[in-house]
């Protein structure tokens, strides 16, 4: 398997019950991405279903994930010919890191739609024309995991020149080969920088709750992500995430709710 494959897999241990190991490089200062853990809760949901796709993820994260061991509860909640709902819990040291419900499908890779939107405006410019943040420190840590290149345009406030809108889009892919499928898109709908930092939030901004729904099974090559907000309000965000594969469809959409220091 990929460096991805690995730091997502899931052991089956007994009845509704699976290991993880979870990867530090997946994150931040110790602290492991939401999009990640999603990845991993969605493959158990998936292993214990008799479905292939993760259709909808309702994720409430309760604490902050560590790297290291993990154990995960899958609890069916409702079992169909179409659709299959379970309660995912990730635990860590006997404490409840992650709870999230998830509803697995199995999606046709050759549907096409029935109507679909136009793609979002302004489009992400060409690769070349973009911001590639590469660290090469080679300590590791979630910038080396992902291959990202970001509109400029969106990207003031890394010189303390905010935008003013909380917009930002890049195009993503894994830097292992790993082509894009459900659990990379529980990745990318967490990938993007905060959006609030375009309208001069500081620091960390935790995600308290995220929602995100595969909408299509992904054709290879790069995703292009686009990130949005609406309010900014007593310290509380709400950031929404577009996901659209090579062949210019909507792959994947998120929504949470988070908090920022500023």
């Amino acid at each position: 398997m990929s460096r991805f494959g690995d730091a997502t897999a899931v052991k089956r241990v007994g009845e509704g019950r699976y290991e993880a190991v979870l990867d530090g490089d997946f994150g931040f200062a110790e602290a492991v991405n939401g999009g990640y853990l999603m990845a991993v809760l969605d493959r158990a949901a998936v292993d214990a279903s008799p479905h292939a796709h993760p259709v909808a993820t309702s994720a409430n994260f309760l604490r902050v994930a560590k790297p290291g061991r993990a154990e995960l509860i899958v609890d069916s909640r409702k079992t169909g010919r179409t659709a299959a709902t379970s309660l995912v819990t990730l635990v860590q040291d006997d404490r409840r890191i992650v709870d999230a419900l998830v509803t697995t499908g199995t999606l046709d890779a050759a549907t096409e739609p029935s109507w679909a939107g136009a793609p979002p405006v302004p489009a992400i410019p060409s690769l070349e024309e973009c911001t590639d943040f590469t660290p090469g420190s080679g300590e590791g840590g979630f910038a080396e995991q992902v291959d990202m290149r970001f509109d400029r345009a969106t990207m003031g406030w890394l010189d303390g020149r905010p935008s003013g809108t909380p917009e930002i889009r890049a195009w993503f892919r894994l830097r292992d080969p790993y082509e894009p499928d459900a659990f990379a898109l529980a990745l990318a709908v967490d990938a993007l920088p905060p959006v609030v930092l375009n309208l001069g939030a500081q620091g960390w901004a935790p995600t308290v709750e995220l929602t995100w729904h595969m909408r299509a099974v992904p054709a290879p090559g790069w995703l292009a992500l686009h990130g949005g907000g609406r309010l900014l309000s007593g310290g509380w965000f709400d950031e929404g995430v577009e996901v659209w594969d090579s062949a210019g469809r909507l792959v994947a959409q998120s929504r949470q709710i988070a908090r920022t220091g500023r």
